[in-house]
């Protein structure tokens, strides 16, 4: 199986933390604060093994490691099917993303989903960015908490998810209705486009409602990881409020 670099104090605390398998842990000579990590690996039965800093730069392929190499087994993305059935005690809440490219915006994303406890994340195959390096960076070890599905056609994605009975609401800017005047409460799909796009036409007509975050300076758009975050933290303020969090 293919070794995968996970770079950071963060997200290999986290990945230890997670369900991915951790291989091996390198860590730079004389770096300080790594007791953390050293313990965590112990316990987790993960071998650590000190190496010079130039190794781990190598290693690391670019990535800022802050003293902290993992080798771990290749990320699993999850099908649509294996996240739902995966909801157990309240009503799904499911992040789509159509398009991401940015693996900076998608790691934010996946922090804020993990965050409000969301129960995944979809996200296209192709033409759209994936759990990298630089993504499990950017979400800070959120990739190892929450799952994350890889699909061929948002669309239909969207389709099997209304079968399930969920609600699919989309963040545009030139919709009608403020994001907060929606009832998020039940089984919903939050839906956000791509950085530059914003939503293709199909799934845009896939989305039962369409919501705007109010801008009131001059600037027109909210970065995608922005938008994400309201909407989602706009969901866990109603349910909180029927004490359903």
């Amino acid at each position: 199986m293919t070794n995968e670099i996970i770079a950071g104090r963060n997200p290999v605390l986290e990945a230890l933390r997670g369900h991915r398998k951790i291989k091996k842990i390198l860590l730079a000579k004389h770096a300080q604060g790594l007791h953390n990590i050293r313990v965590a690996a112990e316990e987790a039965g993960v071998p650590v093994e000190m190496v010079d800093r130039n190794y781990l730069d190598r290693e690391a392929k670019g990535a800022r490691h802050q003293g902290v190499v993992a080798w771990a087994a290749k990320y699993e993305y999850v099908s649509l099917s294996e996240m739902l059935a995966g909801v157990r005690t309240e009503d799904p809440l499911i992040v789509v993303l159509d398009g991401v490219e940015d693996p900076q915006n998608l790691g934010s994303i996946l922090r804020t989903s993990e965050a409000v406890s969301a129960h995944g994340v979809v996200i296209r195959r192709d033409r759209a960015a994936g759990v990298t390096v630089a993504t499990i960076r950017a979400a800070a070890g959120a990739t190892e908490h929450i799952p994350v599905a890889q699909v061929t056609n948002i669309s239909q994605a969207l389709q099997e998810l209304k079968t399930q009975g969920l609600w699919i609401i989309a963040a545009e800017e030139d919709a009608e209705k403020d994001y907060w005047d929606i009832d998020l409460t039940g089984a919903v799909a939050v839906v956000v486009g791509s950085e530059g796009k914003g939503l293709s036409r199909l799934v845009r007509k896939n989305c039962d409602v369409v919501v705007k975050i109010p801008m009131l300076g001059k600037v027109r758009s909210l970065n995608v990881g922005v938008a994400a975050a309201l909407v989602l933290y706009e969901v866990r303020r109603q349910r909180s409020n029927l004490g359903r969090a």
